[in-house]
């Protein structure tokens, strides 16, 4: 995995060297984190893709959704401007060409092919409109995937009015936009092109904004733009998807698509017995470490192992804690207990919020040692009081996380502190991580190719769980996303990683190795890279 970090360096390195600028923020989607078993099972066939989920997708809305389960499956029926297939390698979608000459002003041309579900045409006022309408001030959206635009501010919103400035629908199938200063053109392309899924404006623009994530249109969507057709979801239970045979790309040659929420125990059974056709994989459909290797040897089904783009970390509460108890409880896990234990060596201990897949991981920074009396030496330091019961929130779903927070109680306590697990559904665990509602949080995010987390660990940032307030962290993100030469952006990241370390706001746990599995008459599938793998999903075949 290490080998593939260096070479995924090398090509940044390679790929970047004219001098460009990096602004923005980029938003990591949050990892759902709950699922519940299906009533009955269906053989696979050549008709129906069945596809195992662990984490039930939530809340709809395609402007508003932030769990990764959600967002994954809007990818069948949503299309957006492009597709990031491999790291930095992007192929067209709605867009036919996605150019900048000075990485400042962009032209995205359409494909002049591309239709609605209704047959109405994808235009350039749809682009228009979308991107107006995530920069709203009065309208709630997740990702902060147009701050580098002129006019939006770092919490992805517009400044005032409610149009972008310079973003022009030049003609039907030509949108133009200009970002604040030259921008590395790799961001704008992964945030703007690959993350915003582009709406019909004639269905949306006619529902007030407070109704728009009720609506039928984001819950129950007739009017699509993807390889498949939204049939219907029943939550916690299964979405089924039809084939849009009008598809611009090509008409799909699976015909339906049914997205089936189970247990992870559920999902290894299904695979053998042909229930399911695939796992999703990308910690949304993964099956029990235990369950490997009898899954691996079932005939007809292939399982494989690849880096993961996930992490898991324990949030804590910086409102509620000082940096002594942070580094305190930073000391008192040890993580290398929960990857030899419950994933029997299939993860990597990090030492950052990025996983170990990521070309800006910080090769040279070791995860701050497990050390009991080190922790103690810390709580010494604190005013702290220590007989105060501590909350350590949960969402339900995720067996490994779950186990690990067993562990991890008994650790705290093994030190001094008093800790009560508490566990909610992944909506709600979201909601009271948002409103700072919790002491200590397990959870994970899919961290993106680009390296600007500000998002998450900025002040501002939309997704800081941490609720961090730090003005030398916000500087140096802020220097990040600035600098023009992209071996300085990575030296950057590095000492980011380390100051993140020594402030501790999180814990980083652990990146789960994906684990990748198909029935063997299914041509397409998930790829190396998991975020570009639906892609071609349209060209899949089931024998």
């Amino acid at each position: 995995m290490r080998r593939m970090n260096k070479r995924f360096i090398g090509f940044m390195m390679t790929a970047s060297m004219m001098v460009l600028a990096a602004c923005g923020n980029t938003d990591a989607a949050e990892e759902g984190t709950s699922g519940t078993e299906t009533a009955s099972s269906s053989k696979t066939s050549s008709d129906t893709l069945y596809v195992g989920v662990t984490n039930p997708m939530g809340n709809l809305s395609p402007i508003n959704a932030s769990g990764v389960s959600t967002r994954w499956v809007q990818r069948y029926y949503f299309d957006t401007l492009l597709e990031m297939t491999s790291p930095l390698e992007f192929e067209p979608k709605l867009a036919d060409s996605f150019e900048t000459t000075d990485n400042q002003t962009y032209t995205v041309k359409l494909n002049p092919n591309a239709t609605w579900t209704d047959g109405t045409p994808i235009t350039a006022d749809d682009v228009v409109f979308s991107l107006n309408l995530f920069a709203n001030p009065e309208v709630q959206t997740t990702g902060l995937y147009l701050t580098a635009l002129e006019g939006v501010n770092n919490s992805g919103k517009l400044e005032e009015g409610t149009e972008i400035p310079n973003l022009v629908a030049v003609d039907e199938h030509t949108v133009t936009f200009k970002t604040k200063t030259p921008t590395d053109p790799n961001y704008v392309k992964e945030m703007i092109g690959t993350n915003i899924f582009v709406q019909p404006k004639h269905v949306v623009e006619g529902i007030p904004f407070a109704e728009l994530d009720a609506s039928d249109a984001f819950t129950k969507p007739s009017v699509t733009s993807g390889p498949y057709k939204f049939v219907e979801y029943v939550q916690d239970s299964h979405m089924e998807l039809a084939a849009n045979e009008d598809y611009y790309r090509g008409a799909p040659k699976v015909s339906s698509v049914f997205i089936r929420v189970m247990s992870g125990t559920n999902l290894a059974t299904e695979l053998q017995t042909g229930g399911v056709t695939m796992n999703a994989s990308g910690g949304i459909g993964e099956i029990a470490i235990s369950d490997i290797d009898m899954v691996s040897g079932v005939e007809g089904v292939t399982l494989e192992t690849q880096p993961s783009w996930t992490a898991q970390y324990m949030y804590i509460n910086t409102t509620r804690y000082d940096e002594n108890i942070r580094l305190a409880m930073s000391h008192a896990v040890n993580r290398d207990t929960i990857v030899d234990n419950l994933l029997q060596g299939n993860a990597d201990v990090i030492a950052s919020p990025y996983s170990a897949a990521s070309p800006y991981y910080n090769d040279d920074l070791s995860p701050l040692a497990y050390d009991p009396e080190k922790a103690k030496d810390y709580i010494a330091k604190s005013e702290y009081n220590m007989s105060e019961p501590i909350e350590l929130m949960v969402p339900t779903g995720n067996k490994v996380r779950e186990q690990s927070a067993n562990l991890i109680e008994q650790e705290l306590e093994a030190v001094g502190f008093t800790v009560e697990q508490v566990t909610y559904d992944f909506p709600t665990t979201l909601e009271k991580a948002r409103a700072a509602d919790f002491d200590l949080y397990l959870g994970g995010i899919a961290v993106p190719v680009d390296p600007d987390l500000a998002s998450y660990f900025g002040s501002e940032g939309g997704s800081n769980y941490a609720h961090i307030q730090d003005a030398e962290i916000d500087a140096m993100l802020e220097a990040g996303k600035s600098e023009t030469d992209s071996a300085k952006r990575k030296e950057i990241y590095d000492a980011f990683q380390v100051m993140l370390q020594e402030k501790a706001p999180i814990v980083p746990l652990y990146s789960q190795h994906d684990i990748v599995i198909k029935q063997d008459n299914l041509t397409g599938g998930i790829k190396e890279y998991w975020g570009g793998s639906l892609y071609d999903v349209h060209e899949w075949t089931l024998d």
